[in-house]
């Protein structure tokens, strides 16, 4: 396969497909607790107050540890430091079998956490270091459908691995193959500069339309972000991400209870149908980039500017949340939180190329990081709040309150990072 891509001069693609395996594995590996939490909770005497606390630890670690494991990718390096990355978080994932009790996994979870958040501030680094500008929008939709994928082929996989060995193998198998992969990527992945790879056209081809310069990220961490923090720029991308987060929370950790305990169905019933908003999502990541990429060529829009029309428009698809809630048929209303999970990926795949487009190559994965460590506080804050008030109220307001923030989000992004000067001036 490696000799076809590089015969067509593609091995940026391969790196994309590459990167988008180990996303695959960090979303199976992540996922395995949720899917394996009765039998552990039953076998190892936890409470529900108890179970809340490890998975309290994950959020909580992955909402610290992106800036700083994404300052760590651009100091280190995009090679090393990924797999240093997904190596601890496949160790992590190993002992899981190990655990003897809640605090165990507590631990265990809050390691995985943090070395897990590398994956969206990675994601900005392939991205801007492997593609020239005019590719970035469309590459980054397709990086993009190993977050939802994983996502969505977590379940049965791990189910499928559970059969012949116990919940512990389902955490040792995943892991293992975390390990193998995290070989596979140091000998594949090098920068386009340095990659044996690599024909020489295709390397030229990549840097001719790129701003390489001989800046390195600042060696502090604290330093690095603070020059981050103090950009006005940046809260035209953070922003948006908070108040766009509180949907795809929903879609991962809501939905399926929404769907059995407000629209009556079957656990059987609503497992055939689940996995429906993860497909949509795949879908949304890659239409992001074709769409923008239409606006930059045939409209005369800049690249930053094309992201803020298709993050705009991306938004109104979320107004599909209100009509899920007032919707009387469940399938409808899966329907309609797909076109919102859709809404959110384009979403998403747009938040992350205004980093690389407003940013240095040198600070993207720091960048990034601290973009989604404002996702995940929203996140947090998003599932504390319904817990709290979801028996009281229902679904319904949350519902009708994110189909309006990623508007909202969108005309900040506007107001803040839209140029005023054409195209090329």
């Amino acid at each position: 396969m490696n000799a076809i891509f590089k015969s067509k001069g593609y091995i940026r693609w391969l790196m994309i497909i590459l990167f988008a395996t180990g996303v695959i594995l960090n979303y199976v590996d992540r996922n395995a607790l949720g899917i394996m939490a009765q039998e552990i909770i039953n076998d190892l005497q936890i409470t529900p107050k108890e179970y809340s606390y490890i998975t309290g630890a994950f959020q909580l670690a992955y909402t610290i540890f992106q800036p700083i494991v994404g300052w760590f990718v651009d100091v280190i390096g995009l090679r090393v430091g990924f797999a240093i990355m997904v190596i601890i978080w496949s160790l992590m994932c190993m002992l899981h079998a190990g655990a003897g009790a809640w605090i165990h996994l507590a631990i265990l979870r809050f390691v995985m956490g943090g070395a897990e958040s590398v994956v969206a501030p990675a994601n900005a680094k392939v991205i801007s270091s492997w593609f020239p500008k005019k590719e970035r929008a469309i590459a980054n939709g397709w990086s993009m459908v190993g977050f939802s994928l994983g996502a969505m082929i977590a379940p049965p996989l791990i189910y499928f691995i559970h059969q012949f060995g116990g919940w512990q193998l389902a955490f040792l198998i995943p892991g293992s193959i975390g390990i193998i992969w995290a070989g596979i990527w140091l000998y594949f992945f090098s920068e386009p500069a340095k990659s044996r790879f690599v024909t020489d056209a295709e390397r030229k081809y990549i840097l001719s339309d790129q701003d390489i310069g001989d800046a390195q990220q600042d060696k502090n961490v604290w330093h690095a972000i603070k020059q981050v923090v103090t950009q006005k720029k940046f809260y035209g991308i953070a922003i948006p991400a908070f108040l766009a987060e509180p949907a795809w929370a929903a879609v991962n950790f809501w939905v399926p209870f929404y769907l059995l305990s407000e629209r009556g169905m079957q656990l059987k019933e609503m497992a055939m149908f689940v996995w429906i908003p993860f497909l949509a999502a795949d879908f949304g990541g890659l239409s992001s980039g074709y769409f923008s990429r239409m606006l930059d060529k045939y409209f005369g829009l800049s690249r930053i500017n094309a992201a803020c029309i298709t993050y705009l428009g991306a938004a109104f698809f979320m107004l599909s949340m209100v009509f899920a809630s007032l919707a009387e048929s469940p399938y409808l209303a899966i329907a309609l939180i797909a076109i919102g999970a859709w809404g959110h990926q384009m979403l998403s795949a747009m938040l992350t190329i205004q980093v690389i487009e407003n940013f240095d190559g040198k600070e993207v994965s720091t960048v990034n990081g601290l973009r989604g460590s404002s996702a995940w506080i929203a996140s947090f804050l998003f599932t504390i709040i319904v817990g709290q008030f979801v028996e009281k109220i229902g679904f319904k307001p949350f519902f009708i309150t994110m189909g309006f923030l990623d508007i909202i989000g969108a005309i900040i992004m506007c107001a803040l990072l839209f140029q005023r000067k054409p195209k090329g001036s």
